[in-house]
């Protein structure tokens, strides 16, 4: 197991966002989370990376256990350097080149050499295709090509898990096609990924297993084929029903 989280809570105000959120994701797994909007998927994404700080649970992360409201600075720190988050709406720094993007938290958050992070970012560019574009600022490309210099940003990190919040959310439906592409190549090659998602379809083909929440709860979770073939509770039938092939 190389990540587990246990009775995940998190509230705004009187708002309560999680009610105990359990999961688990194994090494070269790629799990999906889905959901109707409102859900926490978002919430339950960013409280595993520490953008957001729960307020209880546990997660034990290569066999080391923590409780995740009272982790020091520095323990957070360590944990966030084997971690990798995409965000729907790319980040990037409008005023730094592709591949500056890629290399600049290596060489700032990780005091990396800057030939070396040049080298890991020229790399990653690569793999999601984007070589050719190293130059281009974020104004010179699609939105599709943001998210894959965010991807090749992740990747640079050499993370032991990547955390990809709706990661076609921000684009065009024919942008959208572009970034599950490089999201299914990486599946391939045994990253292991936590993936908040509306491509219902993309999830069912790419993952091999599926969480599906609702109202700040799983209501239930399990292997791919099983969630669509023979999911367990009615709620997550019906919601699948509209997404399933006949």
């Amino acid at each position: 197991m190389l990540l587990e989280a246990k009775n995940v809570k998190k509230s705004f105000g009187s708002h309560e966002i999680l009610k105990g959120i359990d999961l688990s994701v194994d090494s070269g797994e790629v799990v999906a989370i889905i959901g109707p909007s409102g859900a926490g998927k978002t919430t339950l994404l960013r409280c595993l990376n520490f953008i957001e700080i729960p307020d209880e649970g546990s997660l034990i992360f290569e066999d080391r256990a923590h409780e995740m409201n009272h982790m020091a600075r520095n323990e957070i720190r360590d944990y966030r350097l084997q971690t990798a988050f995409v965000f729907q709406n790319f980040n990037l720094f409008l005023n730094k080149t592709a591949l500056q993007n890629v290399t600049e938290g290596l060489i700032v958050a990780r005091g990396m050499d800057k030939s070396q992070a040049e080298k890991k970012g020229l790399d990653a560019l690569q793999k999601v295709g984007l070589l050719s574009h190293r130059d281009h600022y974020p104004h010179q490309l699609s939105g599709g090509q943001q998210q894959r210099v965010a991807i090749a940003r992740a990747l640079a990190a050499e993370p032991k898990i990547i955390f990809f919040d709706e990661p076609t959310s921000a684009l065009d439906p024919e942008l959208t096609g572009e970034v599950l592409s490089v999201i299914r190549d990486l599946a391939n090659d045994g990253m292991t990924m936590l993936i908040v998602t509306h491509e219902i379809e993309f999830a069912r083909t790419v993952s091999n297993k599926i969480i599906f929440m609702e109202n700040g709860e799983v209501v239930e979770s399990g292997p791919t084929a099983k969630m669509f073939d023979n999911p367990e509770k009615e709620r997550t039938s019906e919601f699948l029903k509209f997404f399933k092939r006949f």
